[in-house]
């Protein structure tokens, strides 16, 4: 990616391509959320589970990614692979300070 990634977003890269749900969970704010799909899951413990579930649970992998917006709020396009949805996937994160405040999935 040749775009300037924040450090909370580049670790939660970094967490999902290591399949680190500790750190993944670390990168938010305790306030944080993540709303896949209009689904919210908001705090530590909901992150946590809906992951378990939906994304490092499911062996998630990222490839072909890109920052198709900079900022922040930054989006990613990604190619999702792993046990769960296959496809590509806009990921919108807004940071606050150098956590998350948040991370949104669409088509």
């Amino acid at each position: 990616m040749s775009q300037e990634i924040p450090a909370a977003v580049q670790r939660a890269l970094d967490a999902i391509d290591a399949l680190d749900n500790d750190a993944f969970v670390a990168a938010f704010a305790a306030d944080g959320y993540v709303n896949d799909w209009g689904r919210e899951f908001r705090g530590h413990d909901r992150i946590r589970s809906w992951s378990d579930n939906e994304l490092i649970g499911k062996n998630v992998t990222f490839t072909d990614t890109q920052v198709s917006t900079p900022g922040n709020p930054l989006t990613i396009l990604t190619q999702v692979g792993g046990d769960g949805f296959n496809g590509p996937s806009h990921f919108t994160f807004e940071t606050q300070g150098d956590e998350l405040a948040s991370m949104t999935i669409t088509a």
